[in-house]
């Protein structure tokens, strides 16, 4: 079976508003509110008739600079090769002055969506296995009021979420004030996690987090507090807080991980299959995370159903992913997915059918596209 057309494909997908049950927008982080989101689709056809679905954010904003290099850089390189080559589809790329690596992770999973489908196994099952039947995932929150925040995460805890991940913005202070309400709201049932996006400084993570842990919080993880490449604050953060440190953006970096590590300056690798180059990549990095007992946890960039599909598959024949993966799939207005996942009591549960486990619905694709 081999590959005879790749496609990319523009949708547009809207945010459930806070006000409805289980809505998210505008969420709100450290640098935009989201209320739709512009995502990348990729389809990968055979000559035997199947088709393989891959999904990825549009990366710098435009839809047709990220629709370009899969067509025009990717596809000319998998037509016509097999659709099992995978590992040599992805050795095939050396570009030493750009990161395709996001680009190659969504093709790379309809590649493994197709040969799936092709002999009738979940992706799970070829990637050694499944070792878990559902996945316990993160509610996640923006940047809300405290009062508003009190709300939510009581809301998540009765729908049988264990683990909250809330944005932080530019004021620490006011972000304490609001995991201080959370606790509160909650009795101290929800973990949480808080996430910067690299926007403090080494000054403001040290004194937000002496101020949670002065509180009686203790954060399952802060993530990312500070930008990429300081390796040196990273270790020396870590040296002066019980708080464990979490990296996010790094892991997209192969070698900035393996600086961490060998660093000791992180406790938690929030990795992502897209941007780390694919199924492939993302289980390379998980088993160097877990060679220096490193936990991990998987990253959501607003993934609709391939990606979030793709993501269970990998978590579940991945023992070194330990922590609950961020989800926003129950926030979405509307789904592309035949049969939308479920997110149940603060679990998904592993779809069992070949390739993802899931079936896109094309007129549904048809309907949100935006290169019509």
């Amino acid at each position: 079976m081999v590959v005879t057309s790749v496609e990319a494909i523009p949708v547009r997908m809207a945010v459930e508003p806070l006000e409805e049950e289980f809505g998210l927008a505008p969420y709100r982080s450290n640098h935009d509110a989201v209320e739709d989101v512009d995502r990348m689709l990729v389809r990968v056809d055979t000559d035997d008739g199947v088709t393989g679905w891959g999904e990825m954010l549009v990366a710098m904003q435009s839809p047709e600079a990220t629709k370009a290099v899969v067509d025009h850089v990717v596809a000319p390189e998998l037509v016509d090769r097999p659709v099992d080559e995978i590992r040599p589809f992805l050795e095939s790329f050396y570009f030493p002055y750009t990161r395709i690596h996001p680009f190659l992770g969504a093709v790379e999973t309809a590649l493994w969506d197709a040969y799936g489908k092709l002999l009738g196994e979940p992706v799970a099952a070829l990637l050694g296995g499944r070792t878990r039947e559902e996945i316990p995932v993160a509610f996640c929150l923006g940047i809300l009021s405290p009062e508003e925040s009190r709300e939510h995460a009581a809301f998540a805890r009765d729908a049988g979420f264990d683990v909250l991940k809330t944005k932080a913005g530019p004021d620490w202070k006011r972000d304490v004030e609001r995991l201080v309400a959370m606790d509160e709201a909650t009795d101290g049932e929800l973990e949480f996690r808080l996430d910067p996006n690299q926007g403090w400084s080494f000054d403001e993570a040290i004194r937000a987090t002496a101020a949670l842990e002065d509180a009686g919080i203790y954060l399952q993880y802060l993530e990312q507090p500070m930008r990429i490449d300081t390796y040196g604050t990273y270790r020396s953060f870590r040296s002066r807080t019980r708080t464990p440190l979490a990296v996010n953006e790094d892991t997209y970096f192969e070698r900035n991980l393996s600086h961490l590590l060998r660093a000791d300056a992180i406790d938690v690798g929030v990795i992502d299959l897209v941007p780390a180059g694919g199924i492939v990549r993302a289980r390379e990095l998980a088993a160097t995370a877990a060679e220096q007992g490193v936990s991990l946890s998987h990253h959501c960039g607003f993934d609709l159903g391939v990606k979030t599909a793709a993501m269970l598959q990998t978590v579940a024949a991945t023992p070194a992913i330990d922590l609950a993966p961020d989800t926003v799939y129950y926030a979405w207005a509307d789904y592309l997915l035949e049969t939308p996942l479920e997110v149940v009591d603060g679990t998904v549960p592993v779809p069992d059918g070949p390739g993802l486990g899931v079936t896109v619905d094309e007129s549904q694709v048809e309907r949100y596209r935006t290169d019509d």
